[in-house]
């Protein structure tokens, strides 16, 4: 769509400048969108593995945790779990990733995950107890990776409505504006060339 601008050779030189601008520009956001769709696709796959080993242990260690039950009185379970004496504390702090503030949580870890004597309770318990440990951990990890990974693909869905506003609507109205200026411009060339040409015959008559 044409812009409503006056056609003369000053206007005609602004939206050559701006032509120019809106290319570089555009072309800088769509490599700026490859590169975070190589980004996305990267932590995509990372993600995918994390996650189905996490989902792995954590059945084990569902798994690990009714094999305990089953084996213990359930008074001396309830009483291993009365006092826990292990506290996980995550503070947020945020990197840029091409120009997108993604998390990192930094994990604060105090006390053992072993709240218990070891009298009164079986050693599959133990081993359930360290399984969730790490799980935990790799869990934290999971959830810093997919917060990333949201903040990337809102960036790369911003990012691409620009390219298409670039690429469809401002630089083709640019461009067909310039046109519509040069060819007004010509045809006033053209009137003026007329008009002198016009002059010097009525003054060689006279």
């Amino acid at each position: 769509m044409k812009l409503s601008v006056n056609p003369t050779r000053m206007e005609l030189l602004r939206l050559r400048r701006r032509t120019l601008l809106a290319k570089r520009g555009h072309k800088l956001l769509k490599d700026k969108e490859d590169e975070l769709m190589r980004r996305l696709l990267g932590l995509v796959k990372i993600i995918k593995e994390l996650r189905d080993k996490v989902e792995e242990e954590f059945e084990q260690t569902i798994k690990r945790f009714l094999f305990a039950m089953s084996s213990m009185e359930p008074e001396f379970l309830e009483q291993a779990f009365l006092l826990p004496s292990k506290e996980i504390s995550i503070d947020l702090e945020t990197k840029r990733l091409l120009n997108v503030e993604v998390p990192i949580f930094k994990e604060t870890v105090t006390g053992k995950i072993h709240c218990y004597g070891f009298a009164w309770t079986s050693a599959e318990l133990d081993i359930a107890l360290v399984s969730l440990d790490r799980v935990l951990k790799e869990l934290i990890s999971l959830a810093e990776k997919e917060k990333t990974l949201e903040l990337i693909a809102l960036e790369i869905e911003k990012t691409r409505r620009r390219v298409n506003a670039l690429e469809y609507i401002l630089i083709p109205s640019l461009e067909e504006t310039v046109k519509y200026i040069q060819m007004k411009l010509s045809e006033l060339e053209r009137e003026n060339l007329s008009r002198l040409m016009r002059i010097k015959e009525i003054v060689r008559a006279h």
